[in-house]
């Protein structure tokens, strides 16, 4: 048997997650690839460039990150395993800001609470820490919509990718994803501006997810005893290669319909629906996902004591 650090990670982040006085005080890892990934712009994404030059750039930029990411955390990795006994529960700790089960429960259920207490500004400025779109005009249904979505799509990219890549290449495993992810959604945008320098950040992050999301859209269906034929259907009509499976498993568990026309800095994306029912979602609904969402946390929690079980 493995040591269970993918198992005891997942429960000290489910505990305490990544306090607000630690965070104030160190800040968080992704803030520095944050920081990383900016300083390569600002020198590598000038507009007067070819697009080929500031594709190239962003190329380099990522191979930085990944060498850079990948090496610290093989290198803190090694250092844990050289303690001993207890090394493994070190390494544990080192994966615990790699995962985000606590956060992204809190932050839905806050959306949730807002609505079920009739207040839609409210539950506006909860989503709009979560998602990217206008929320200053959504209603009950569309702020309801917005953070079930978010809580579909962010449960792959927060939650399963995160323990998948932990369980197949150990800390560095996990943290390269993370800032592979994170700079997928600094520069990893269509918009002229990204289009060149961050195609190869969201060309890796597509590849980096292609069988967590998959997996996690699966496992929704699972725990939700439904969903199977939404999600084969409708997984291909978002943008995203990934991004859909776990949001058609989420409206196909949900008997809901997500998606649809969305607004991004004031212009309307015409974006298909996805799943089956036009009714108006609302803060029960909210409830129900985020039942859904603690259940897959917990079935990834058999799966990593699985993994320790048996290598």
């Amino acid at each position: 048997m493995a040591e269970p650090v993918a198992l005891v990670a997942l429960a000290v982040e489910a505990a305490v997650g990544w306090p607000a006085g630690l965070y104030a005080r160190i800040g968080h890892p992704v803030g520095a690839f944050a920081a990383i990934i900016s300083a390569g712009e600002a020198r590598g994404n000038r507009p007067v460039w070819p697009f080929a030059a500031r594709r190239t750039a962003g190329v380099i930029v990522v191979l930085l990150l990944i060498a850079l990411v990948g090496g610290t955390a093989f290198a803190l990795q090694r250092a844990s395993a050289m303690l001993g006994t207890w090394g493994w529960l070190v390494c544990a700790l080192l994966a615990v800001p790699g995962l985000a089960q606590r956060s992204l429960f809190d932050h839905v259920r806050a959306v949730e609470v807002a609505l079920a207490n009739g207040d839609v500004v409210a539950g506006r400025a909860a989503v709009a820490m979560i998602v990217g779109r206008d929320t200053q005009k959504l209603d009950t249904a569309g702020v309801a919509r917005a953070a079930i979505e978010s809580l579909a799509e962010s449960f792959c990219d927060g939650v399963a990718a995160p323990l998948f890549w932990l369980l197949i290449g150990g800390l560095p495993g996990l943290w390269v994803y993370k800032a592979i992810n994170t700079a997928d959604s600094l520069i990893g945008h269509r918009e002229p501006r990204w289009r060149a320098f961050g195609w190869a950040a969201a060309r890796t992050d597509d590849a980096l997810n292609l069988i967590p999301a998959r997996l996690a859209g699966a496992l929704l269906c699972l725990v939700g005893a439904g969903g199977w034929r939404i999600m084969w259907r409708d997984a291909g009509k978002h943008a995203s290669p990934n991004a859909g499976w776990t949001e058609a498993a989420m409206a196909g568990a949900l008997g809901l319909s997500l998606a649809g026309p969305i607004a991004y800095d004031t212009v309307v994306a015409m974006k298909p629906w996805i799943g089956e029912g036009r009714r108006d979602a609302d803060a029960r609904d909210i409830g129900r996902a985020l039942t859904l969402y603690v259940r897959a946390c917990l079935a990834l929690w058999l799966v990593a004591g699985f993994a320790a079980w048996a290598l």
